[in-house]
Parts: structure tokens; sequence; C-alpha cells
């Protein structure tokens, strides 16, 4: 059977809600890509929660071949060094990235268009994560807002820069692109 995409170069878009099973089909993708797995998590533990989660996550993924990067800025950076044949990268999530990007007063244009150009000189499959949050109620903050404007720009520049994008709502996979 042959791998989900070619071995170099495309990117996969996997959008969903929190919960929604999206994660565990990039993975999928991800492993289903062949090559050695690389997963680039950018998810910082500012919590005990937090800590616990990211803790579960990386036993989640020991043993099963998987070579983590932890990089909660600079993802551009990150694809551009890890992104090379014989390799399939797995994003997860955009969603806390932007965040990160946010919260560190760094502008958030800037730095997608910097992934946006990560992601066309990628020498290997990237599969990333991303949540839709629009489709829920308006943020009662600016900063929620200003935030989900961002994630929604993203989404978009992602979506209009990958070979394939995904939506995934209670664990099933609906292929937006190409249609």
């Amino acid at each position: 059977m042959s791998p989900p995409f070619p071995p170099t170069g495309l990117v996969t878009l996997v959008l969903g809600g929190a919960r929604s099973g999206k994660s565990a089909h990039a993975e999928r993708l991800a492993l289903g890509a062949g090559g050695e797995p690389v997963y680039i998590a950018t998810a910082e533990a500012h919590d005990e929660e937090m800590a616990e989660r990211i803790a579960r996550h990386r036993a989640d993924r020991q043993g099963r071949g998987w070579t983590t990067v932890e990089e909660p800025l600079d993802l551009a950076g990150a694809i551009g060094r890890e992104a090379r044949p014989g390799r399939s990268l797995l994003v997860d999530c955009l969603t806390l990235w932007l965040s990160n990007v946010m919260l560190a007063g760094r502008d958030p244009a800037d730095a997608q268009e910097a992934l946006v150009t990560a992601l066309g000189g990628a020498a290997a499959p990237v599969v990333l994560v991303s949540n839709e949050v629009g489709l829920g109620l308006v943020p009662e903050t600016p900063l929620g807002r200003a935030f989900r404007d961002a994630q929604g720009r993203l989404n978009q520049a992602i979506a209009a820069r990958a070979d394939r994008v995904v939506f995934v709502a209670a664990g099933l996979p609906l292929t937006l692109k190409p249609a």
C-alpha cells in the first residue's frame, strides 16, 4: 500500500475543534508518509495542567519511533532544520504556536509569512494541526478577538499553501482539498 502522499515536500493541514480527533488523524498521516517521523511540539507548560498534558503526549509517543522537537516560537526555523529527505514532520499545533507568538509580542503576520515560506522549501512531507476557532462564540476580550481573527487568517494562509486540507469532526476526516 502506498503512503497517503509522496515522500517529499507536500503539505497537509488538519483542522478541527477541541477533542475532534485531528491530532490522532494527523499522526496517522505523518506515520503513513514513511521515513523518520519528527514531532514538532509547540506547547509550553505555563501551568501544572498543561505540564501534565505535555507529559502525557510525550509518553504516548514513547517507543513509537518519534523524534520530538520542542519549538514554541521559531516554527519556520524548526521546519527549515528538520524537513529533509527521509523524514516526515508533524507540527502540533499551530493554535498554540500562534498563541505563543502573540503572547511574546511578536507580529503574527510576520510569523505567518515566515511559516508559509518555510513550508515552500520543505524537503519532506509536513502535516500541520490547527484548531478551527471561528465556529464558536465571539470572544469577550480584545485579545481573544485578535487571536481568533489571527487564527482564521493563519488557517486560510496555510490552507492556501497546503496540497491537502482535512477537517476532522467527531473523529471523522473530511477532505476539503483537493476537492
